[in-house]
């Protein structure tokens, strides 16, 4: 077809940007609104028996979808028997374009595109609709680095299994990129698109795709088998937070991988660079409740006293510090009596002091009595045996415990 030519009289043809069996894409003028697009026109004479079919079909379906990340089907008709699809232009490349130039792509970039093909892929699944066919040539990236799906030609709407467009046994798609289910000749849903954006992921971060053979049989047999290689064993710095969620989307089973709504979100959020999340805020430790401790005078001495302090330091109320002092021993305990003017305290953290009365006046007394019987003493075996030397006026001090308050 020469350039120039005029679809529908309003699609004004430049140049090829694409060509495959079905057909080929244009971009194209579109005079009555004014704006670039992209014209896909299927071949005259096709071969393939479902390409008409597949053709309206991929309009339908497109057309259902309105999405920032899904190409958006603008127009559909015939034109000299030939059907014709209006897209909008998508100004960059696909995927396999970067992918055979850069050979793979930072873990960031890669996240972007993740969060961004997975939200278009939840749009369509939410529409009930199951692409298919997700790879490299099939991801457009656009001029600001948008991601946008393209290319619902196979695609299979969920409550209508004639929209397979495929014989019995016969398995649509590409190998290299499709789920293990598919590989058994399962019908193909949901999960069976997230299967392949992993293995898409996994190809821009390692430069290949997870699984390889020299047959389209053999890599099925992987799919369904072969457990993908860790990106880090390939040398791919990852954070292991990425890492273990790509491999999820790689499960063999369609149950043990995330939605795509889940993917979306997750790769939106940061969560692939594996930050911590913060923890909870601690819950504040109940005050403890003042104890009351009885204290047995008849249980003296105690059996653990507690630690002494530093001279001259003080016990603060409250704080659950208890500084104790012994009372002297009764005279017969160890045989000596205390020297005079020694006094020994118990302090009890301002609190008070317990006195053991009945001590006090047993060693008064034993005192009194030892003082009496000395002054008698030296009275008798004074020289000249006389008491005028005793003062009876001098009355015999008495040494005996006392509390000193802190």
């Amino acid at each position: 077809m020469k350039q120039q030519v005029l679809i529908a009289g309003r699609y004004r043809l430049n140049t090829t940007i694409g060509r495959g069996a079905m057909g080929e894409v244009w971009q194209a003028y579109d005079e009555m609104g004014g704006r670039p697009v992209a014209v896909k026109l299927l071949h005259s004479q096709n071969s393939e028996p479902t390409a008409t079919a597949r053709f309206r079909l991929e309009a339908q379906t497109a057309g259902r979808l309105s999405h920032p990340h899904v190409v958006g089907v603008l127009d559909f008709g015939e034109q000299e028997g030939r059907l014709y699809l209006v897209m909008e232009l998508v100004g960059g490349d696909s995927l396999s374009h970067v992918l055979a130039q850069a050979g793979s792509l930072p873990a960031e970039h890669v996240a972007h595109i993740a969060a961004q093909s997975a939200a278009g892929l939840s749009a369509a699944h939410e529409q009930g609709i199951v692409h298919r066919d997700i790879k490299p040539g099939n991801l457009l990236l656009d001029a600001d680095g948008s991601v946008k799906i393209a290319d619902f030609g196979i695609a299979h709407f969920m409550n209508d299994p004639s929209g397979a467009l495929t014989a019995t046994g016969q398995i649509v798609g590409t190998s290299l990129y499709i789920a293990p289910e598919r590989a058994l000749g399962q019908p193909a849903g949901p999960p069976s698109d997230v299967y392949s954006l992993g293995c898409v992921l996994y190809q821009l971060l390692t430069g290949q795709p997870p699984f390889r053979a020299g047959s389209p049989i053999a890599v099925l047999h992987h799919h369904l088998d072969t457990p993908p290689v860790p990106p880090r064993e390939l040398g791919v710095g990852l954070p292991p937070a990425f890492e273990n969620y790509l491999l999820g989307l790689l499960a063999k089973r369609p149950e043990d991988r995330p939605t795509a709504r889940q993917v979306a979100e997750w790769f939106a959020s940061g969560a692939w660079r594996g930050r911590p999340e913060p923890l909870p805020a601690a819950a504040p430790r109940p005050e403890p409740e003042p104890r009351v401790t009885a204290w047995d005078p008849i249980a003296e001495p105690r059996r653990n006293p507690a630690p002494r302090s530093a001279p001259g330091s003080r016990s603060l109320p409250g704080s659950g510090s208890v500084t104790t002092y012994a009372f002297p021993s009764a005279v017969g305990g160890s045989g000596t009596a205390p020297a005079h003017g020694t006094r020994r305290r118990q302090r009890t953290g301002g609190r008070g002091v317990a006195v053991n009365r009945s001590k006090t006046v047993g060693t008064v007394a034993a005192v009194v009595v030892f003082l009496a019987a000395l002054l008698v003493g030296l009275a008798w075996f004074s020289p000249d045996h006389s008491s005028a030397d005793t003062s009876p006026t001098d009355p015999p001090s008495s040494a005996g415990p006392s509390a000193a308050t802190p």
